[in-house]
């Protein structure tokens, strides 16, 4: 089994996470995604194994216009703090998905201006779908081709062609050699040639054989895409609706049904894909947004990790934030937030998700196990995972009523590790008094409340291994070798963040710097030294 198969994933909308302005401009580089240093121990509280990253190449305005799939957007960085970025990640035992948008490009694609400026004389006519010089596109180029979805800023790119499928492998080959990512979500994948996906799997897993390939799948059979000859898992759209619409219908019902189809006991479709599971994502509305009852969040948290599959977190959601798509944008589902702001959030819907990150490391039943339903109705499901001896009874009741379930177990005594509540057991019997809009993850042995984790803690460095105070006018130097000269301390307008200013004595360029990553270690050595 891989790393994958128990992972708890955290996804991020890297442009829209760190408030980047929505067009690039080509200007300077800004490090902006630094930020995401101070949310590891959170991710680490939430358990959670992966970070997956939306959009992080070089492009045009949202990220899925890609420019140049081998260096990161200037809005969020640069190569090198996002090598770093990903060294801390790894550090903390946290692995990094990229999004793969390799269906098609932006605009501004080198090889597509090519096209523009020398017309038929470009060697890269064949490497777009379906161009030619029959007519004019859209855009007023003279010659035509193929828009992703209708949209001609985003140009397709022809997968049978050699040359671009070299041009991805390439670019994968580089994220895996000199960032050591661990996986790729990949965009569009039912646009996506099948022969293209055969040689990118051959090509990661003979790199990392744990390397995690997922693709986004909308409609239609998941085997075509998730297979030993293709992807590992996909994006799981239909139990999504369930998820929320037999909530919102109070009709269970409805994503049982899901659940047995795809990995029933009796049998499923998709038993031998681990599908990825999210309640929401940068592309729908935001799941606080979605149901109609507020109380219905922790219980649709509570059937996501226990239902077969890899839970997912959409950055901001593990505090009931809201986000609805208005006048065809989907700026307010990928908002700029930070992390003291959250404070002021559903901090208990905070607080149930990281119980429930604890209580899925802990138990292999509740990860891997199979899916049985015991009782249900339209309000109410009760359902037991288990792998080898293992079992783990999970009940939901979407009522404003108590509700009493009455079951037989094999088991002598019981507890709720959600609550730590024991649960009496009678003769084999058990009578479960839920109360409104409650859920319980049963066990026989509770690992969870009786071995409680430390709090997560920022790793720091310790005070003699830092510099903390910068000092204007002086000068210091990278652990690169070039030195540069501090001119002020400034804060961020909108984060309040303090920033170091400060200019190079080679040729006099200014650069910013959170003040944290200044005085931080790039490895074992210091990132800046003050010169004497």
């Amino acid at each position: 089994m891989n790393w994958y198969d128990n992972a708890i994933i955290y996804h991020i909308y890297p442009l829209g996470f760190c408030g980047t302005p929505k067009f690039n401009d080509g200007g300077e580089v800004v490090y902006r995604l630094d930020k995401v240093l101070e949310w590891i121990p959170h991710f680490k509280e939430l358990n959670v194994d992966a970070v997956y990253f939306g959009p992080v190449f070089e492009s045009v305005e949202h990220g899925y216009d890609t420019i140049d799939y081998k260096t990161i957007d200037r809005r969020l960085g640069d190569n090198n703090s996002f090598r770093y970025i990903c060294d801390k990640l790894h550090e903390n035992g946290i692995r990094i998905i990229l999004d793969g948008v390799f269906n098609h490009v932006g605009r501004k694609f080198p090889q597509f201006v090519d096209i523009q400026e020398k017309g038929q004389g470009s060697g890269y006519c064949d490497w777009f779908q379906n161009l030619n010089f029959g007519g004019q596109s859209p855009c007023g180029d003279p010659f035509w081709y193929e828009g992703w979805n209708g949209h001609y800023n985003l140009v397709k790119l022809n997968l049978r062609n050699v040359g671009v499928c070299d041009h991805i492998i390439d670019a994968i080959n580089y994220w895996i050699e000199s960032f050591g990512i661990d996986g790729i979500r990949f965009d569009a994948a039912d646009c996506i040639d099948f022969d293209f996906f055969k040689r990118i799997r051959s090509f990661c897993k003979g790199k990392k054989p744990d390397f995690w390939l997922m693709g986004e799948i909308i409609h239609g059979d998941y085997n075509r895409w998730a297979n030993p000859e293709m992807l590992d898992s996909v994006t799981n759209y239909e139990c999504y609706k369930g998820l929320y619409s037999s909530h919102n219908d109070k009709n269970y019902f409805e994503i049982d049904y899901s659940i047995n189809r795809q990995s029933g006991a009796n049998g499923g479709i998709y038993r031998n894909i681990n599908l990825y599971n999210f309640v929401d994502n940068h592309d729908v509305n935001r799941l606080a947004s979605t149901l109609v009852n507020p109380a219905y969040l922790p219980l649709v948290y509570t059937l996501m990790y226990a239902m077969p599959g890899i839970p997912s977190i959409y950055y901001g959601s593990e505090f009931g934030i809201q986000g609805r798509k208005e006048n065809n944008s989907d700026d307010n589902l990928r908002p700029c937030l930070h992390l003291a702001d959250m404070e002021q959030e559903n901090t208990s819907l905070y607080h149930h998700l990281v119980k429930l990150g604890r209580i899925y490391r802990a138990y292999p039943a509740l990860r891997n196990g199979i899916y049985e339903r015991i009782q249900i109705t339209n309000q109410q499901l009760l359902f037991k995972k288990y792998l080898g001896d293992q079992v783990v009874y999970v009940a939901l009741n979407l009522s404003e009523n108590f509700y009493e379930f009455n079951f037989g177990t094999h088991l002598n005594a019981l507890v709720d590790v959600l609550s730590g509540e024991q649960i009496p057991v009678e003769n084999g019997n058990v009578h479960l008094n839920m109360k409104p809009f409650s859920s319980m993850i049963i066990v026989a042995d509770d690992i969870v409340n009786n071995n409680e984790e430390e709090e997560v803690k920022p790793e720091v460095i310790k005070e003699e291994d830092k510099e903390t105070e910068i000092i204007p006018g002086a000068k210091y130097r990278h652990f690169k070798g070039t030195v540069y000269e501090v001119i002020d301390i400034a804060r961020h307008s909108e984060t309040n963040e303090e920033l170091v200013i400060y200019r190079s004595t080679i040729d006099g360029q200014l650069w910013a710097r959170p003040k944290t990553m200044f005085v931080d270690k790039a490895g074992d050595v210091r990132r800046f030294v003050k010169v004497d």
